[in-house]
């Protein structure tokens, strides 16, 4: 029994030490396919700055009215109702009379704020949840005219007309509406006499403006059709932005630091300096995907006109929701562009509906195709409102983009050909060692991207990634 307990040979955590073992190359978990860099065309900009010219654009899509809480009120500023064209040449003091006449109404889901062939009030602006504008169609049936969500708004051109409403205006969501008092608009109107006029002196403009511009708001062309020899040619021409949006190269940069000793001596099997470059470029372009999608000044989600900003009717993204993309985006669709589980939550509508997507391989990486278009994964788009564990509840969006400088798409902007360059626009040059033998080498990434025109990008919004359906079999389990 004694012999047993002696050791008979080196141990093997001893041995290893003397062994040579098979090794990877360091890893790194934050790293992703990345598709969006890989698919999007990139432009070089030799002189450093892009600059995007249009043709005019004469009438435009105001913004959303950006609605503040007071003591857990909602509110808006007076300057932001003279953002909707119709209240713009009105004086301060008006504005800021009339803004204080609104009034706030909580609805539920399903409840009525406006009744058709009922109720007069037309003007009102969302300023929590969603709300859907519907009508009845030729035929009896419920026909949804719009979908709008918080700071939008509805009707302001029906403001002073005393017929009963066309439409119906419902709660989708718990909501909460701001709407102008009844009795406070006629004491308003008694006591501001020119306003009427001059409300419909701005109405009359906007509709003659409107019959002048195609649905991108720019300038109808002068042309005329037929066989008649006597026709009088039309004369036009074509307008310019006076000031055309610019995008110039944005940098990400750091500096990469090796001690000499450690490059020189311990470069087997995988050499140092090479794979400290290597993750820090990874890292590099890890930021720049995130850059592209979510940079207040050109990312894809700041360059979506106000005009293709949609949102969910359920929160959970439908087929549905996904359609009422591409009728957005309709011209050449190159791609969606999703969090993985917006991606998922669409799926599981799509399975609930017994329409499963179909996949294909796009850069060697499985993704689902809708319509034949492909939603590529993306966690740059980011979920709000997830808990700290990344599976929570959570709202997100989901992006459609058509790319190609000939398409007037979304292109990526870039400059080749710099100096130390190791890659398209990115360099690594050293900047020289330290007196503790440590080297820094400095890796620099220039890139932007650029929205040619307005329907180039349309985003859905309020994109709810926690919504699981109970099905039937379930339930008999559970029974």
């Amino acid at each position: 029994m004694a012999d047993s307990n002696l050791q008979r040979s080196v141990t093997t955590a001893t041995a290893r030490k003397l062994a040579t073992t098979t090794k990877t190359a360091p890893q790194m978990g934050s790293i992703t396919p990345r598709l969006l860099l890989k698919i999007l065309p990139w432009v070089q900009v030799s002189g450093g700055t892009f600059r995007v010219n249009r043709t005019k654009v004469e009438l435009r899509k105001s913004e959303r009215l950006p609605i503040q809480y007071l003591n857990g009120e909602p509110s808006f500023s007076a300057k932001s109702l003279k953002t909707i064209p119709l209240f713009s040449e009105f004086d301060d003091e008006i504005v800021n009379r009339l803004a204080r006449s609104f009034e706030t109404k909580e609805l539920g889901i399903g409840q009525l704020f406006v009744q058709e062939g009922k109720d007069k009030q037309k003007f009102f602006i969302v300023a929590n949840g969603q709300a859907e504008v519907i009508s009845s169609g030729p035929h009896g049936e419920e026909l949804r005219i719009a979908l709008l969500g918080e700071g939008e708004y509805f009707g302001e051109a029906d403001l002073l007309d005393d017929a009963e409403s066309t439409v119906s205006v419902r709660a989708v969501t718990p909501s909460v509406f701001l709407g102008l008092k009844q009795n406070e608009l006629e004491k308003f109107i008694k006591e501001v006499p020119d306003f009427r006029e001059t409300f419909n002196k701005a109405v009359d403009k906007q509709l003659r403006l409107k019959a002048t511009v195609n649905d991108h708001g720019e300038k109808h062309i002068d042309l005329v059709s037929g066989h008649e020899e006597d026709n009088i040619i039309p004369e036009t021409y074509i307008d310019y932005e006076e000031n055309p949006t610019e995008y110039p190269l944005n940098t990400l940069q750091t500096v990469v630091r090796v001690h000499t000793r450690v490059s020189d001596l311990y470069n087997n099997p995988y050499n140092q300096l090479e794979e400290q470059l290597r993750l820090s470029i990874e890292s590099i372009k890890e930021r720049q995907e995130w850059e592209l999608i979510n940079n207040k000044q050109f990312g894809l989600l700041s360059s979506v006109n106000p005009a293709y900003r949609i949102t969910t009717r359920y929160g959970s993204p439908t087929p549905d929701d996904l359609d009422e993309l591409l009728s957005l985006v309709w011209k050449e669709p190159a791609f969606f562009i999703a969090h993985p589980r917006a991606i998922a939550a669409f799926e599981r509508e799509c399975t609930w509906r017994g329409v499963p997507p179909v996949t294909t391989d796009l850069f060697g990486t499985r993704v689902i195709l809708w319509r034949g278009v492909p939603i590529i994964p993306s966690d740059k788009v980011e979920v709000e409102g997830q808990y700290l564990t990344g599976r929570g509840v959570g709202t997100t969006k989901i992006i459609l983009v058509r790319v190609g400088e000939k398409n007037q798409g979304v292109i990526g902007l870039h400059q080749s050909g710099i100096p130390g360059e190791i890659a398209p626009s990115l360099s690594a040059r050293l900047m020289g060692l330290d007196k503790f033998g440590v080297a820094s080498y400095l890796l620099t990434k220039y890139f932007s991207l650029a929205a040619l025109t307005d329907d180039a990008i349309a985003v859905l919004e309020n994109v709810e990634v926690g919504y699981y359906h109970d099905y039937q079999h379930r339930n008999k389990v559970e029974k």
